[in-house]
């Protein structure tokens, strides 16, 4: 995960972040001018900036904290528990199917910058327009003396990996020889997604609460390609029984990202976007040093 983090990062350049929305549902105020005045008002949006913990509100999570660490697992069980930790997961997902988490739905009306740039006239129209909403609610925001919000520098330029052939569905992948799978992909140029110009990798896509949403999306844009992945095989099942799965754009596998040695089923530096949504917090601190 090293190698493909650092190829990935090299695909990243200065400069400003293009606006790519594709849906018409946007946040009303863009981030880093997201100021909760009203208390009553917690939910309109996903997130809030500048928060800020009262003492009283600070003492009760200590306390929380405190009781929450007051018995602990036993070593040897948490030894297990890290080495058999795929099996665990296994069984929830067998529990639970797709049923335990929602669709998140608002991470690309969030982070439109996940998607590729690719947008018609009447898309360039409304974005116009909403950058005068953003501008309107920064200048607002400014005006509350709060930090000032930093012009956004980064952006995502697209990858001039191999496009060699056409996309591969899922079936062909599975069935190359051992001779050339050895070679690896560059080599061979048979890979997942070798003809897209716009790739995305989800790392723990669980049940595909994240995929969905993605693929639904680039269905408009069949250039683009998304790579997911979770350790858990019933959750890499569950991506690819359900029934907007598509082999043509997607590629589900399972693969541990805390195993630097494990191979992907792609060449180095072809990433676009890496996405780990609610990944690092499932894993062992000492284990977060190979990603």
């Amino acid at each position: 995960m090293n190698m493909i983090w650092r190829n990935s990062i090299s695909c990243l350049r200065l400069g400003k972040v293009p606006r790519r929305y594709q849906s018409g549902y946007h946040p009303v105020a863009p981030l880093g001018s997201r100021i909760l005045t009203d208390p009553a008002k917690v939910f309109e949006h996903n997130m809030w900036d500048h928060m800020q913990w009262s003492k009283e509100e600070e003492a009760a999570a200590r306390k929380k904290v405190k009781e929450n660490s007051a018995v602990r697992v036993l070593l040897e069980e948490q030894v297990k528990y890290e080495r058999e930790a795929s099996k665990y997961w296994d069984t929830f997902y067998k529990i639970y199917k797709n049923k335990f988490f929602k669709d998140r739905n608002w991470l690309l009306r969030e982070f439109p910058e996940i998607l590729p740039v690719d947008q018609k006239p009447e898309e360039k129209a409304r974005e116009s327009s909403w950058d005068h909403v953003k501008t309107s609610a920064t200048n607002c925001f400014l005006r509350m003396h709060c930090p000032t919000v930093p012009d956004e520098k980064n952006h995502y330029e697209k990858s001039s990996g191999s496009s060699e052939g056409q996309s591969k569905t899922e079936s062909d992948f599975s069935n190359l020889d051992s001779e050339k799978h050895k070679k690896g992909p560059m080599e061979t140029g048979l890979f997942p997604g070798s003809n897209a110009t716009f790739r995305i990798l989800e790392v723990g896509c669980g049940a595909g609460n994240s995929v969905f949403p993605i693929l639904n999306t680039l269905q408009n844009s069949p250039e683009s390609f998304l790579y997911c992945c979770d350790f858990a095989s019933g959750a890499v099942e569950l991506v690819k029984s359900h029934s907007s799965y598509r082999a043509t754009q997607c590629f589900a596998f399972v693969h541990d990202v805390c195993d630097d040695g494990l191979p992907y089923p792609f060449p180095d530096g072809i990433l676009d976007v890496i996405l780990l949504v609610f990944v690092l917090s499932s894993i062992h601190p000492d284990r977060t040093l190979f990603i």
